[in-house]
């Protein structure tokens, strides 16, 4: 296939895609194609196909990472922002050439028009045609009647004039070079629960996500009864009726995904255009059954009551009341059940009951109120038939399940409002749509879903932005009951996270192919260590099962002083070394043989495995050029995209990127010192650059010297990569690391991936998202950017009550997220989550997610640790508390009592809270290593929430009296269930043994009277005096107690995607000291006992 045509050098595209055979890169398959191709400019800063809401100023900027810099670096300011006037036909009407806007545009705020893909999905294909197929990789996103040599750049028409912003603002990026910032949210509420500093959020603007197909149930929504007033059918596709002339006027906000290059070729380039716009609405109509001709002319109004929400039956009434429309000419009948009042479990209004979740608990006499299995997410207050639709809180789950109806009642409550998500989780049932229509709201651009309203066969009503729009045609037959005209029954509206099989007009370009890059330091030091022994073996035995297919590329650099790569040429009879000294300008030795085809070359690469280990072990060179490896690694993927993993064992000390040691371990224990942030934007640039072309780098950093995490970590942070970090890696002086190096890697490599990601999470208007936490990179507002995205990364959003939620019952939430598979198929993964609105306080608090709130506030605080310090942070977590109870006693408790009052559902808020304080990210005192610090910050950032608590608050449980009873039986072995004990030295018996699950590690204690029959059958050894001091593996003996012991613990280990290992201690191990350490109860050297926290709290509390 030819080669598209490349851009010259001096072109600002993407992340300087001066030398890639795409311009632009590998055009990430955008989440948001449209099928008019609408796309990032590359010569107009800032700009981001957003309708802009009525609430937002029209100045509004992007909240995109701003940079101006001289070298190749992406250019962050290209993709669209609010008010950009793009060109494209008028969305009522096919147009044969696009509409040239070339004036400034009148800024319309379109109440219907919420989103950034407002009016994306008209779409430009006539009915029937289908996008042709550009030879250089590319979609072509013009309308079939109009050449694509006929689509040049309408940027030069708009640079200053074409978008509503004021010209200054499209002049070019005016921040100062290696400056990143948020945009600042202009006229929006203010963040009252963000530990942000002002400034540092991105405006409150929630873009819409892509529509979706699950599968068969009843909508929420009452179908029309009686005679409200037939309205005409509006013959646009996206917005009221009364917006025709607006949309013409405005022409094409949706934007045009094509550039020119000044070669004059079409250069796709959105992001933003595939998820969020397109024809994916506007299926190309089949014909429908002669015998069933549907009026679609049938509109009723109802305006009266409120959006979404007719017809609910009275209170009293049985819950799901299914009414009849009539069609005259004999089709079947329509039954939905009605969403109303009913479909809460209980009238929330007075809340006559006194429900558990808000009986109040005296902190300072109740101690015992762990729960003694671990705790479960609350349960939406809604009625069972909605519930049971409702999305799993493991992959989607809000702090708040009540949400407040306005921001003012928010800032009352004094919790955080947002959102915690899981995506890519692995799942044994994920209901997949192949179908071709992926059904999505004309104006939002949320994909169908169990909790939208149908109003009859012909027309849903959207739940998040309350449109309502036509069914089409295909989407009436049920594939699953092979019944005609039941689409709520369909797959896709019966589930509330499913996937579906996306088009080509999700494509900018053919799915990558899988791309992995091994990029090893071989210095003296890493030598050393042994780790390359381990690595490259476990990559034998896997890589077989590396996530691929017959298109898999792989490849291998290794560097120290100098670069070397390897050239795996077909035809070779062992690999070859290639070295490039000069470290200040890196250019690639013939790079068609550096990433080569797996299935073809697999002896070389097998043979290249095997030897490396040995090639350096006589290595005297112990300087480490990372800096210029990695810019290396990033020229050799740029054309195609895909995943680079390094492995590093010091502080990178020549060539760009070298830095100096910034850890002075005398000053660990002060607060104020310790070097958070990075200390140069190489590495946070060279990632920006990686993100623009869809290569993801995941670090490995096995060191026992300070390494300067903070810096490095950037490169994995913003090109959506991991950080793994093993302190004092030695294969000899450190072997149990060894084992869990294997065992994590052989996780990494065979796990699911998804390549050239983006993610979008949509929520009902009202409601908007202003700050993202995790490893990613922020597009367009709210459009995250993912290179690649694993089955074990978390995301958190916070959010704020934009307008008040005012006759809404309930509310809901989608995330989309557009990947390539390692098989090469475009994917759409889609979760919804339904949540209803409350008046009150007091339902505020009844429905708070502690753990939830935990997680959330501990992104946050890892953020206000470095955009300020350390102690501020803890301050910052400390107040979370007080203000949250103190809120509860002003205004919610009737009767003002004595001690610390807080509801059931915050019951174990101060403790969480305590945690989080004592915990190696925030605590303060010696113990903790800056590098040490850092990862367990980038944990808190990237890993899910169940592991997030379990590594804050670890389980505590007695093993030396194991039985059957309530024991789990999984795949026929029998794993007990022993209840979780308090973290208090307190709660440990000398005569028992207790294994303490702090996520990562494992502590096995075993007292010094403990049962002679536990040490003999489970550890193997004749008294507790022969028990080895440096022990780490349990035998397998076959005694019962052995047998319930190692299937506990193996039970414990599967829940997790890393390795924990198992330290077993005595009273006089050295590792004592940090079992002692996580029990968060007691008090330590430098942080306050549960007790005296608690009486710290209620003193500020009753102030």
């Amino acid at each position: 296939m030819a080669q598209p045509a490349r851009p010259p050098t001096g072109y600002p595209s993407q992340n300087g895609a001066g030398q890639q055979p795409y311009s632009n890169g590998p055009v990430q398959n955008q989440l948001m194609h449209s099928s008019d191709g609408q796309g990032y400019s590359p010569s107009v800063p800032g700009l981001y196909s957003h309708q802009t809401p009525a609430k937002v100023p029209p100045h509004q900027t992007s909240g995109q990472y701003n940079y101006s810099g001289s070298q190749n670096v992406s250019q962050l300011n290209n993709y669209q922002g609010p008010g950009q006037t793009l060109n494209r036909p008028p969305v009522a009407h096919f147009s044969g050439s696009p509409v040239q806007q070339t004036g400034p545009v009148p800024q319309v705020l379109l109440p219907a028009l919420q989103n950034s893909a407002a009016i994306s999905s008209a779409g430009s294909f006539p009915p029937g045609a289908s996008p042709p197929v550009l030879s250089n990789w590319q979609y072509s996103q013009t309308p079939v009647s109009q050449p694509v040599g006929s689509q040049t750049s309408h940027l030069a028409h708009m640079t200053g004039t074409g978008s509503a912003q004021s010209p200054s603002s499209l002049s070019g990026n005016t921040n100062p070079p290696g400056n990143y910032q948020y945009a600042a949210s202009p006229g929006g509420p203010p963040l009252q629960n963000s530990y942000m500093k002002p400034g540092s959020a991105p405006p409150p603007v929630t873009q819409p996500l892509t529509p979706l197909h699950p599968p068969a149930r009843p909508p929420l929504g009452p179908p029309p009864v009686g005679g409200p007033p037939l309205i005409r059918p509006s013959t646009l596709t996206a917005g009221p009726p009364n917006t025709q002339s607006l949309l013409n006027s405005a022409a094409n906000r949706d934007g045009d995904a094509t550039s020119a290059a000044s070669d004059g070729s079409v250069v796709q380039n959105s992001y933003d255009a595939i998820e969020g716009g397109g024809l994916m609405a506007t299926p190309h109509p089949s014909p429908a059954p002669p015998n069933l001709k549907m009026n679609r002319s049938v509109g009723y109004s109802y305006p009266t009551l409120p959006p979404g929400y007719q017809n609910t039956s009275p209170p009293g009434a049985p819950g799901m009341q299914a009414s009849a429309l009539q069609y005259p000419d004999g089709s079947k009948h329509f039954h939905q059940p009605a969403l109303g009042t009913n479909h809460l479990t209980a009238s929330m209004a007075g809340l006559s009951l006194q429900q558990e979740g808000l009986r109040p608990v005296n902190l300072l006499q109740e101690r015992n109120i762990l729960p003694m299995t671990l705790l479960k997410a609350p349960v939406p207050n809604l009625h069972e038939d909605i519930q049971k639709l409702n999305c799993n809180p493991e992959l989607f789950r809000c702090t708040l399940t009540n949400i407040p109806q306005t921001q003012a009642l928010l800032n009352k409550a004094k919790l955080p409002l947002g959102l915690l998500l899981h995506p890519f989780k692995d799942l044994s049932q994920l209901p997949v749509v192949t179908s071709s229509t992926i059904v999505r709201c004309r104006s939002c651009r949320t994909y169908i879903n169990p909790f939208v309203s149908f109003l009859d066969q012909r027309r849903w009503k959207c739940n998040l932005c309350y449109r309502v729009n036509d069914v089409p045609e295909e989407f009436m037959y049920n594939p699953v009951t092979r019944v005609y005209g039941e689409p709520h029954k369909r797959p896709e509206v019966q589930n509330a996270t499913i996937e579906f099989m996306a088009p080509s007009e999700y494509m900018l370009r053919p799915p990558q192919p899988p791309v992995y890059l091994f990029v090893f330091d071989v210095s003296h030091n890493a030598i050393e260590t042994g780790y390359l022994n381990t690595v490259c073996h476990t990559l034998l035995d896997n890589l077989d099962l590396l996530p691929g297919n017959t298109r898999t590329k792989i490849g291998f650099i290794t560097f120290d002083s100098t670069i070397h790569f390897y050239s795996l040429q077909e035809g070779l009879s062992q690999p070859q070394m290639l070295i490039v000294s000069d470290i200040e300008d890196v250019f690639i030795p013939m790079p068609e043989n550096l990433l080569v085809n797996l299935n073809e070359n697999k002896e070389l690469i097998q043979d290249l495995l095997r030897t490396l280990p040995q090639m350096f072990t006589k290595s005297l060179e112990t300087q480490s050029a990372l800096g210029p490896a990695l810019q290396a690694a990033f020229k050799l993927m740029s054309p195609t995209g895909g995943r680079i993993s390094v492995f590093q064992t010091q502080l990178p000390s020549v060539g760009m990127g070298a830095l100096k040691s910034r850890e002075e371990p005398n000053q660990r224990a002060t607060a104020k010192d310790i070097h958070l942030t990075p200390s140069t934007d190489f590495y946070k640039k060279l990632a920006l650059d990686c993100s623009g072309q869809q290569v993801a780098v995941d670090l490995f950093l096995l060191s026992g010297q300070y390494s300067d995490l903070a810096s490095l970590g950037c490169i994995s942070r913003y090109s959506a990569g991991s950080v793994y970090y093993y302190q004092s890696y030695h294969h000899k002086h450190n072997p149990v690391q060894v084992e869990k190096l294997q065992k994590e890697l052989k996780r990494y490599l065979t796990r699911k991936i998804g390549f050239e990601a983006v993610m979008r999470i949509r929520c009902t208007k009202g409601l908007s998202i202003h700050t993202f936490h995790g490893n990613f990179f922020v597009r367009s507002t709210d459009l995250l950017s993912l290179p690649n995205v694993n089955p074990d990364a978390g995301y958190a959003v916070q959010m704020s009550v934009e307008e008040s939620l005012t006759d809404m019952q309930v509310v809901s939430f989608q995330s989309a997220l557009l990947y390539t598979s390692s098989k090469g198929e475009r994917r759409i993964r889609v979760h919804t989550m339904c949540l209803p609105v409350v008046t009150t306080l007091s339902e505020v608090y009844l429905g708070a997610d502690v753990q939830a709130i935990t997680g959330l506030l501990a992104n946050m605080a890892v953020d206000r640790s470095v955009s300020a310090t350390l102690s501020d942070a803890r301050d910052a977590l400390v107040n979370a508390v007080i203000d949250s109870l103190s809120a509860y006693r002003s205004s919610v408790l009737s009767i003002q009592q004595p001690g610390l009052m807080a509801p059931f559902s915050l019951r174990l808020f101060p403790l969480y809270v305590l945690a989080l304080l004592k915990q190696k990210a925030f605590q303060t005192g010696t113990n903790a290593r800056l590098d040490e610090r850092i990862f367990t910050m980038c944990q808190v950032k990237n890993q899910p929430l169940v592991y997030l608590m379990l590594m804050t608050h670890p389980s505590l449980y007695r093993v030396d009296n194991l039985t059957d009873e309530g024991a789990l039986n999984i795949n026929d072995r029998t794993i007990p269930q022993p209840p979780i004990l308090q973290l208090s030295v307190e709660k440990l018996s000398r005569d028992g043994a207790y294994l303490m699950d702090a996520g990562s590690v494992m502590f096995l204690w075993i007292g010094k009277n403990c049962g002679q029959s536990f040490i003999s059958q489970v550890l193997g050894v004749p008294n507790y005096g022969s028990i080895p001091q440096n022990m780490t593996h349990l035998p397998e003996l076959e005694t019962a107690e052995s047998i319930r012991t190692i299937a506990f613990i193996s039970w414990l280990r599967e829940q997790r995607p890393f390795f924990p290992i198992l330290y077993i201690i005595k009273d006089d191990s050295p590792l004592k000291s940090s079992f002692l350490q996580n029990m968060i109860e007691d008090r330590t050297e430098s942080a306050l006992s549960y007790y005296e926290f608690l009486l710290h709290i209620q003193q500020q509390v009753n102030k």
